[in-house]
């Protein structure tokens, strides 16, 4: 499933309607949270009782600094996890996916990921090597603005990128301008995962430099994954 959507209140609500009818979104993340205002989750606080997930955020290349709306969004999320590289500047798939895959493994509780640029191709290629055990840890992934590492001499140790289904909800959420990866690569990588695609009109790479750093409309798409990983059965944290 595809949607287009705006930056904003008229992005939340076309995020609301498609993914209403893909039986993806029940309640907000964080009570209070509007889409008129990027502070109603940092004012009201995450909603504790009704997480029961790890969200895992997953940086790109250099990592996401300080206002980009991932650091934003572990700053504010109790549950939150974030992924570090032992070198940010300089990229490898072993080592990178390793890291994704030892924060599953070691999560408390069913993990929803999030992640941005090559932090999403990571996460993927983290995916497709692990036990059927162990992916069913992962209750859902946020991917955000992917990379496409073939325009980058220095990502393409990440190619190919899978192109398998994954077995649980997902999203990719791609700007239609963004200058790392066409907006037709972000849809295939999104129709080779079985995720819903949801296509941000002049997103650029949705970071600080394209004007996104609180982000509503991811937080409303990351609330919708949650709400669906809260509808799971429980899976048993690690040992």
């Amino acid at each position: 499933m595809s949607v287009s959507s705006a930056a904003g209140s008229t992005g939340l609500k076309a995020a609301r309607t498609v993914l209403e009818g893909s039986a993806l979104l029940a309640r907000p993340l964080v009570r209070g949270a509007t889409a008129e205002s990027g502070r109603g989750a940092q004012d009201h606080g995450a909603d504790t009782g009704a997480l029961p997930v790890t969200v895992l955020i997953v940086p790109g290349w250099r990592n996401s600094g300080p206002g980009h709306w991932q650091s934003l969004w572990a700053e504010r999320i109790p549950s939150a996890v974030r992924v570090q590289q032992l070198d940010w500047a300089k990229p490898h798939r072993a080592a990178w996916a390793a890291a994704v895959q030892e924060a599953i493994l070691g999560a408390p509780q069913p993990v929803v990921i999030v992640a941005h640029s090559l932090g999403c191709i990571a996460s993927v290629h983290a995916l497709a090597s692990l036990s059927p055990e162990a992916l069913a840890r992962v209750a859902g992934a946020l991917f955000v603005a992917p990379a496409d590492p073939e325009r980058r001499a220095l990502f393409e140790d990440f190619s190919p990128v899978p192109a398998h289904p994954l077995p649980f909800g997902s999203i990719v959420a791609a700007g239609s301008n963004d200058p790392y990866c066409p907006i037709r690569m972000a849809s295939a990588y999104a129709k080779s995962w079985a995720s819903t695609f949801v296509r941000v009109p002049d997103g650029g790479h949705i970071n600080i430099e394209s004007g996104h750093g609180e982000w509503p409309l991811g937080w409303a798409l990351l609330g919708a994954l949650v709400a669906q990983a809260r509808a799971r059965a429980p899976i048993r944290a690690a040992a």
